[in-house]
């Protein structure tokens, strides 16, 4: 069992490298990825910033910064649909189920590289959101414990990823499915208090995993949140651990059933 454990692992890394080299050879698409979160944060943070009004004067992007560290994990659900639907539609995939490889190591070197890809996001964001005044206040394991969740999300949101991108038939039908991603992530107390919704829009929004995830980051980095006097938001660190765990627990085996049935 250690032994095969090993061969994944090894076999992972290899095609988790195999998307590195493409960041080195194709940088423009890598690095554009990055910036694109940092983008929402300037524009909504101009448009919005002087609108909302935020409890006992504080900045803003106390609110938003962490909304739009959750919003970008969401975002990348967009590159792994792509990525995984462009392998099958060019017969990559089925090159490499037939090498002598660890069958798990397709999808095992996606989640490699792709987590990596939004540590690098998470880094890019963290430095554009301090030089624009945002700070945590909790300490240095609260904030490891707020990026861990982040991850946490975007891990769960790669076997999503995964999964229609191993259902769709081509890299054109991605985008048809991407559509749905905005609602997703503007639904959501990524922007603005959910407390500011109507009723009934605001109990959705609160209920979205994206707004456990962010309301959750909020209370261990320390910054304010009005999204948080509901059940929901009083226990979004909870939801923030289950919700995760129950969307990795759906998809991934999901995932994995498609992809051995594979066939194109």
């Amino acid at each position: 069992m250690t032994a095969r454990l090993g061969w994944a692992l090894a076999d992972g890394w290899t095609i988790a490298r195999r998307a590195l080299l493409h960041w080195r050879m194709q940088p423009g698409p890598v690095i554009f990825g990055w910036l694109f979160p940092v983008l929402m944060m300037l524009m909504f943070g101009a448009l919005l910033g002087g609108a909302i009004e935020m409890p006992s004067g504080d900045s803003y992007y106390e609110l938003l910064v962490p909304g739009i560290f959750a919003l970008a994990m969401l975002f990348g659900l967009e590159s792994t649909m792509t990525a995984v639907t462009t392998d099958v539609d060019k017969g990559i995939t089925d090159r490499f189920r037939s090498l002598p490889m660890s069958s798990a190591a397709v999808v095992l070197g996606r989640c490699i590289a792709d987590l990596l890809d939004s540590a690098v996001t998470l880094i890019v964001l963290s430095g554009a959101g301090l030089a624009l005044g945002w700070r945590w206040h909790g300490s240095v394991v609260e904030a490891v414990a707020a990026f861990g969740l982040l991850l946490a999300l975007r891990f769960a949101l790669l076997w999503i990823g995964i999964f229609i991108g191993l259902m769709v038939k081509n890299a054109q039908s991605v985008m048809a499915v991407q559509i749905i991603v905005w609602p997703i992530g503007f639904l959501s107390s990524a922007f603005v208090a959910t407390s500011t919704m109507p009723g009934w829009l605001g109990a959705i929004a609160q209920w979205n995993p994206l707004s456990a995830t962010a309301t959750a980051a909020r209370a261990l980095f320390g910054n304010p949140d009005p999204s948080a006097a509901s059940w929901i938001g009083d226990h979004a660190l909870e939801a923030a651990i289950i919700g995760p765990l129950l969307l990795t627990a759906i998809f991934l085996p999901l995932s994995a059933i498609r992809f051995r049935r594979l066939s194109r």
